[in-house]
């Protein structure tokens, strides 16, 4: 086996890939055997920027002889190094001393025009990205505009717009959307939730609540529910937000267990999702059934799913009748017993 490196493409990303805006395009590049990736020294590169002109220039050629040494151990040699930010033109200049590679310079952004950035940094931004278009033998620009910038510049550039290749792209012809409002935990029927998935793959589900891991820690069905794309898991949210989030949904889901705490209760969301217009899908539960008008039984997987594909096309044609009744169910009108109780031993009740 030859000790001669093997000369490379070098892409000195400014934070490790998973977390790098351009990580479509990183990783397509590195599927050639000859492109290589090497994360951010140790304290990145944007640390220099707060260090006067020698100490920044001494701390660049230590970074560069560190990744230079990796570069080396991994049997391979500079022929091309790709920077993506005016912060790394100082390693990358020090690294390209050190191999005599070609400097390409990706300009994604415009740094130096950063709304974040205070005048001194900006001024610090502008020189090192003049710098940077200056040494390098390529721009890469990201955008129409920044290639015009180079060009205007004199520079050599290639326009290469930003790719989104591992964005999650699911069906947005989603035939229905439901809604769950509420705790998640030890009342959630994990089991049901699963089932109804599994049988409407392509149900979108939004889980607006808090989610109470410890309650349903090494239940498997909780852990396929999380996992299954489709059902977003929101967090608690104002009651403001959830409004807007019920409004893009057609049904109401109610995945409670079936014992004797949850038979009992009447549970808010039956009557809020009701409130614009959706009806909420129940298993048979007793003191669901106070709101007959606004739910609709189902027992097990199979009569949810049923229930739940029907109330298709209600985000866009919310049941009026039942709106009505909702907004019929106020305070007032709940305490009319208790009002009339008080006023018949005497007492002013509103």
């Amino acid at each position: 086996m030859s000790d001669v490196p093997r000369s490379a493409c070098v892409l000195l990303l400014p934070r490790p890939l998973e977390r790098f805006i351009l990580r479509d395009q990183a990783e397509d590049l590195l599927r050639g055997e000859d492109v290589v990736a090497l994360d951010p020294p140790r304290g990145g590169y944007g640390g220099a920027l707060r260090l006067p002109d020698r100490a920044s220039e001494a701390l660049a050629r230590r970074q560069a002889a560190a990744l230079e040494r990796q570069l080396l151990g991994d049997g391979r040699d500079a022929r091309i190094i790709v920077f993506f930010h005016a912060t790394q033109e100082p390693v990358a200049a020090a690294l390209r001393a050190r191999t005599g590679a070609e400097l390409w310079y990706w300009r994604w952004d415009r740094y130096e025009a950063a709304g974040d950035a205070d005048e001194a940094r900006r001024e610090r931004l502008a020189t090192l990205h003049r710098r940077a278009s200056q040494a390098s033998s390529l721009v890469v620009a990201s955008s129409s505009r920044l290639h015009e910038l180079a060009a205007a510049d004199g520079r050599p550039a290639v326009l290469s717009p930003l790719a989104a290749d591992s964005f999650p792209d699911p069906d947005p012809t989603v035939e229905v959307v439901g809604f769950c409002l509420g705790h998640l935990g030890r009342r959630t029927d994990w089991a049901l939730l699963r089932g109804l998935g599994e049988r409407l793959p392509g149900l979108q589900l939004l889980l607006v609540g808090e989610v109470h891991e410890d309650e349903a820690e090494g239940d498997e069905d909780f852990a396929w529910c999380r996992a299954h794309a489709p059902f977003v898991f929101c967090g608690a949210l104002p009651d403001a937000a959830a409004a807007q989030l019920l409004r893009l949904a057609d049904v109401g889901i109610l995945p409670f267990r079936r014992d004797e705490f949850n038979d009992a209760g009447l549970p808010y969301r039956i009557l809020k999702a009701a409130r614009l217009g959706r009806r909420t899908v129940v298993p048979p539960l007793a003191g669901a059934r106070t709101w007959d008008e606004a739910i609709v039984v189902a027992d097990g997987p199979q009569e949810f799913a049923h229930a739940v594909a029907a109330e298709a096309g209600r985000r866009t044609a919310p049941d009026e009748a039942l709106r009505a009744w909702a907004h019929a169910q106020t305070a007032e009108r709940q305490n009319a017993p208790l009002r009339s109780r008080l006023v018949a031993l005497g007492l002013r009740a509103g």
